[in-house]
This record gives structure tokens, sequence and C-alpha cells, in this order.
């Protein structure tokens, strides 16, 4: 079977990397271990440019298993990009002493790895390697404070709680290939349509299994306890990365499942997501209400918006037009929470040298020493509200729109549900701005923020106005990269 090497030239590039990341952490003297971060980075923005040359042209190879169209390159993009604005922010947060930073960024670009396999598996086994190739790295990284038993606690929940997750997902994905003797996704589908009286409730079992070992990988509701201590435990960079680029490539994997291999059961999983959606989004937001420090507020945030991204998958139906428009509902807001939600982590992370808790009493007043970080984190937390002028209010109609064009019962039900937990959320994310503009400052003293830092929170504040703006490049984009047929 003859190999497509340019459809995998971006995870060949990104493999290289990891290994001259090592190889380079090796030769580094112990006070210039930092070097490994800018060879990561070339390294990344080399993928990028692969990735790029592979636009407008479908690419399947592997038998048909990974494949290289524009649902998959839009998601590399994406993951690309958070790739380098978590090494620039890294690089600012890890420049201390206790973190072994050549080991720190080989884990990470091995998680990256994982991400940039997710969305161009189109087969179980594959899409099973890309999630663990996510994961298991990232249970080291969530523990990589090994001095705090915060962290250790924290990480310590994250890799039992997805070791149990994954053997279930697992479990499932078998049993699925005993019933159909398939592992590719449309072949899946087939032999799903196909089977033999009396084993359709084995299959809808195995979806079960497999949705659960997903709905862990989400933080969706009951899965979500994990979460908010693995990231108030985990270094702040490393809880950006498990709050944005592992939680969309799980969604980017759900999507293929739900939408190819299982979409002709969906009236079985659709009452499914509908609870999963509701529960998450009102747990979140509900808890996100009580919290007092700025990670583990932004983890019951994350929790909340998981719950908004499930709810596309309970608007699917037999009509494919319905589906394609919740499909592009949730492909465009995985695009613009990942903007907003790295913002918020970026303007944490400068803030976590003034205050290492980031307890919000300890963000009193940040508009008077660093005004660029609290306008932007104003700007993030409004965005992840829905509220104007920021891109999260369009992410937010797109999926209304779809829960309205359902029809039905349930589609407006889900609409109104989600209205009322986006006013909920309001009051926590503007609690966060009123701390930051209207108290007076703990410390008077000026606070510097670095130049990637200060780099990286401007650009996402541009992209979330652009897209406020101009809303019709990411819902256009997100309408073109759509497996649904």
């Amino acid at each position: 079977m003859p190999i497509d090497y340019h459809a995998i030239l971006p995870e060949l590039i990104l493999s290289g990397t990891i290994l001259l990341v090592l190889l380079v952490d090796l030769a580094l003297p112990a006070r210039a271990k930092w070097g490994s971060m800018p060879v990561a980075l070339l390294g990344v923005l080399a993928s990028l440019a692969a990735v790029l040359t592979l636009i407008g042209d479908e690419r399947a190879t592997f038998g048909g298993a990974f494949v290289a169209d524009n649902f998959a390159i839009l998601f590399k993009v994406f993951f690309l990009l958070a790739a380098a604005v978590v090494l620039l922010v890294s690089r600012h947060y890890f420049d201390r002493p206790g973190y072994y930073q050549g080991e720190y960024y080989f884990l990470l670009l091995t998680s990256f790895l994982g991400c940039l396999l997710m969305p161009s598996s189109r087969d179980l086994l594959m899409l099973f390697i890309s999630l663990e190739l996510v994961s298991a790295p990232g249970f080291l990284m969530a523990a990589f404070r090994k001095w705090d038993a915060t962290g250790v606690e924290g990480g310590l929940k994250f890799f039992l709680i997805g070791v149990l997750s994954t053997a279930v997902m697992l479990f499932g994905m078998s049993l699925i290939y005993g019933l159909t003797g398939a592992t590719r996704l449309d072949a899946v589908a087939r032999g799903l349509g196909n089977l033999p009286a009396g084993q359709d409730t084995m299959a809808l079992a195995a979806i079960l299994f497999v949705v659960v070992g997903f709905a862990f990988k989400v933080s969706a509701f009951p899965f979500q306890f994990w979460a908010p201590d693995t990231y108030e435990g985990a270094p702040v960079p490393v809880a950006a990365f498990l709050a944005v680029a592992s939680k969309a490539a799980g969604f980017a994997g759900l999507l293929q499942l739900m939408f190819v291999a299982f979409i002709g059961q969906h009236e079985f999983w659709v009452p499914i997501f509908a609870f999963l959606s509701v529960a998450t989004m009102t747990i979140g937001n509900l808890v996100a209400l009580q919290q007092r420090q700025l990670v583990r507020l932004l983890a019951y945030s994350g929790i909340a918006q998981a719950g908004y991204l499930l709810l596309p998958f309970a608007l699917v139906t037999g009509d494919a037009d319905v589906n394609r428009q919740a499909f592009a509902a949730a492909t465009a807001y995985i695009l613009i929470y990942g903007i907003m939600n790295l913002g918020a982590f970026t303007v944490a992370i400068a803030l976590s040298r003034r205050a290492p808790r980031l307890l919000l009493g300890e963000l009193a007043g940040v508009a008077r020493i660093a005004p660029l970080l609290a306008i932007g984190m104003t700007l993030f937390m409004v965005s992840l509200a829905g509220v104007p002028p920021a891109a999260g209010f369009w992410a937010k109609i797109l999926i209304f729109g779809a829960a309205i064009a359902r029809g039905g019962v349930l589609g407006p039900v889900l609409a109104a549900v989600m209205v009322v937990n986006s006013v909920i959320s309001v009051f926590y994310y503007l609690a966060v701005a009123r701390q930051m503009i209207f108290q007076p400052a703990v410390d008077p003293t000026p606070l510097r923020t670095p130049a990637p830092v200060a780099a990286v929170v401007g650009v996402a504040m541009a992209a979330l106005v652009f897209f406020f703006v101009l809303p019709g490049t990411f819902s256009a984009v997100a309408r073109v990269s759509t497996l649904v047929v």
C-alpha cells in the first residue's frame, strides 16, 4: 500500500521536532534550557506551513484511515496556532527554578501531535491512538509541579479517571468491531445499518460506552469533576492546553464518530446528548458563580462551554441540511472558544508572578498596573459570556439558530436553556472584570507584561473584534469544513 507522504508531512515534521527538542535539551547547559522553546516553535511553524500546502487538495492514505480534507486542515491549523501560543506564553511561565523545560516542551509537542492526528483519523484504531497520544503526556504535564500537593492530586485524579474512561471507550470500540468487522468509520456506519435482528441492542450499548469515554475527555457532566482540581494544580500553560487544545481534540473525534460512524443511530443518542448538554452547561455555570480562584473559575467556565458545544449533537435529525447547520455551528464555536479561552489563560499566566494563587481578590486594580491585561481579560470574559462586541456573541447565535432550525419541541427548548445559562454566566464573567477595573490595586507597582504575552493578548483581542465585525468569515469556513454529505 503506497503511503502519501505529503498528506502526513505536518505530522512528520512535528515528530522530527519532538526528537530534536530532546537532543537540544541534552546538549544545552542548565542555565540555557529555555533554548528548547525556540526549536519547538520553529518546528510548529514548519508544520503549519506544511498544512497550508494541503489546502484545496483532499488526500487519503493508510487505506483511508488517515484523511487530509477541509475538516482536518481547519483543525490542524487551529491546533498548530494554539501550540504556538502555548509555547510563547510557556517561556515566560517556566523560566523559574524547579521546572524541567526540555521535558515539558517534549511532552507538550507530543500531545499536540495527537491533536494533529485526531481530525484526520477516520478509523476507530486511529482515533483511539490519537486520543491517547493527546492524553498520556497530559497526565504528566498536569502533575509537573511535583513539589505541590495540589498539583500531584490534580494529576493523579486526571490519570485515574482518564484510564478508566479509556477502558470504557476501548470496550465500546471493540464491541463495534465485533459487530461490524470494520474499524473504518464509513464501513462502521454501513455495518451498523445492516446488523442482523437481535444485535441492535448490543450496538447501542457500544455507542454509549464510546460516548462515555469521550464525555470524560471534553469534561462533560457527570465526568467533569477532574477538571477543576487538575486545572488548579497544573501549571497555568498546561491548564490552557487542557482547556483548549485537548478539549478541541476530543470534540474533533466526537464529530467524526457521531456524524459519520453513528449517524444512522441518531434517534438513540440525540436524547443522551441533549441531557449531557443541559446538565453540563447548567452545573458548570452554577458552580462557577461560587468560585473565588481564577483558574478554577475558568475550569467551570470550560465545563459550561462544553455544554454549549454538546448542544449541536442533540440537534441531529434525518435532514442533512439541519445536520450541516449543526455541524458548522459546533465547528465555528470550537474556533472562537479557542481564541477567547487562550486569551483568558494568557492573562492568567501574566498575572501569576504577581499573584501566584490567582485569587480573584488578588486581581483588584489590574487596570491601573497593567491596562492591556485588564482590557484583554474584560473582552475575553464578555466574549465567553456571549455579549457584544466580541465574536463569542455570534458563536452562540450560530448554535441558537441551529437549534431553532431543527424545529419540533427539542430544538427551541435547548435554545431556551442555552439563553438562560448564558445570562447566568454573565454574573461571574463580569465579576472578574469588575474586580480588575473598579477595585483598588493591592500593590500599585506597575506590572511589566513580557512582549510575547502582550502580543498574544493583543492578537486574541483583535481576532475576537474582527470576527464580531465580520462573522461570515469563520462561519463560512465552518460550513465548508464539514463531514456531512
